[in-house]
């Protein structure tokens, strides 16, 4: 049986992994994105945070790996959006950083054309990967909604929030659409978060913002 990592952006940031083309389908902001609001989402199905006037509000004392509940508590109520936009470049390299220490993945520190600081991401073992799009397919065409692992109906709820084709090209994305919003109802406030954030990250890089 093959091992898989525990967290919930960990397992993010492999399905993020483009087998084929050996390297992260997407990066940056957009990837930071979908890590955050898999940890705000693994925070809320533990129990850790709830939604108090649909802003995120600490709960039931327990693990922060992230610090997320930290932020939260010292800062003025703010929308699931604020949070998921918040720190989310450095959200990708601790993520990153926690994969490569746990051996999960390689990173290599280049220059494009000796200039441009450049990661290069290599899964160790790719059945790594493919046990989690394996899980997230049952999730999206198997059991019932509610007897659904929760973190595997997480994953596509955000896989789709955040529109990684690595897991839902954009026509699996429509043909389940309906199945993918139960799951989503599953999966709390932070993947309709990130959703609505990609939405505006798209709208700003086409008005050249």
């Amino acid at each position: 049986m093959v091992e898989i990592p525990e967290s919930l952006p960990a397992r993010m940031f492999l399905l993020a992994y483009d087998l084929e083309k050996k390297r992260l389908a997407v990066s940056g902001s957009r990837l930071g994105y979908v890590l955050r609001a898999a940890a705000l989402t693994e925070l809320y199905l533990d129990g850790r945070l709830t939604e108090e006037r649909r802003k995120p509000k600490p709960d039931t004392p327990g693990d922060d790996p992230y610090g997320l509940v930290a932020q939260i508590a010292s800062s003025r109520p703010r929308s699931w959006q604020y949070w998921v936009r918040k720190d989310s470049r450095a959200m990708v390299r601790t993520v990153r950083d926690e994969l490569a220490g746990g051996g999960w993945i390689r990173v290599r520190h280049r220059r494009v054309l000796g200039l441009f600081p450049c990661d290069e991401v290599t899964v160790k073992d790719p059945r790594v990967v493919k046990t989690l799009w394996g899980g997230a397919s049952s999730a999206l065409r198997g059991r019932p909604v509610a007897h659904v692992n929760s973190y595997d109906a997480a994953a596509v709820a955000l896989a789709a929030a955040g529109e990684l084709k690595t897991v839902l090209p954009g026509a699996d994305r429509r043909r389940h659409k309906r199945r993918i919003a139960e799951l989503t109802a599953r999966s709390g406030p932070a993947a309709p978060a990130v959703r609505k954030v990609i939405q505006a990250y798209h709208a700003a890089a086409a008005s050249g913002g």
